[in-house]
């Protein structure tokens, strides 16, 4: 196999793997169609390297390393794609004693512009404030820096938000 048929293989699966990411996230979210035709050129492109590669024959590490660093790459390429293009809405709900300092970290929380409700729950230990915060994917590591580690916290993602009260982008 020469570097022409390594870079051909590289390339296919740079472009199939995230194509399979992101037709997984479709379906999370309920878009079937989408992800159908996601499905549809995912596998055409795998087929074709794959056909490629049989077709060649494993003769060397460089066929190997291609199709496996396309493999590599394209898991990489397809969570940072999904982190810049399907950012989305996640749920952040944190779960901690019902104290000032939690009722300071809702005021601090309401005050930079993220919708935040509060909810009585009974814990092991007695009464707890569940926080749940609808905001932006890009906004979790914020969020979880404004919360600490005053409770128990966790981010899920959201499948559609309509309605309620969210963050303005800032300039």
């Amino acid at each position: 196999m020469d570097l022409m048929g390594a870079l051909f293989i590289f390339g296919a699966r740079l472009l199939d793997v995230p194509l399979g990411t992101f037709r997984i996230l479709l379906l999370v979210r309920g878009k079937k169609i989408q992800a159908a035709s996601m499905a549809f050129f995912e596998s055409a492109i795998y087929l074709i390297a794959l056909g490629y590669v049989l077709q060649q024959g494993i003769r060397g590490w460089l066929q190997i390393v291609a199709y496996a660093g396309g493999y590599a790459m394209g898991n990489f390429l397809g969570a940072t794609l999904e982190e810049k293009i399907l950012s989305g809405f996640v749920l952040v709900e944190a779960v901690g004693p019902v104290t000032e300092e939690m009722l300071e970290t809702v005021g601090r929380l309401r005050d930079e512009g993220f919708g935040t409700t509060v909810v009585t729950g009974s814990g092991k230990t007695g009464e707890r404030m569940i926080l749940k915060i609808i905001c932006r994917r890009h906004d979790i590591g914020h969020v979880a820096q404004m919360i600490g580690n005053k409770g128990f916290v966790f981010a899920s993602d959201v499948k559609a938000v309509w309605g309620g009260y969210f963050r303005q982008k800032r300039k």
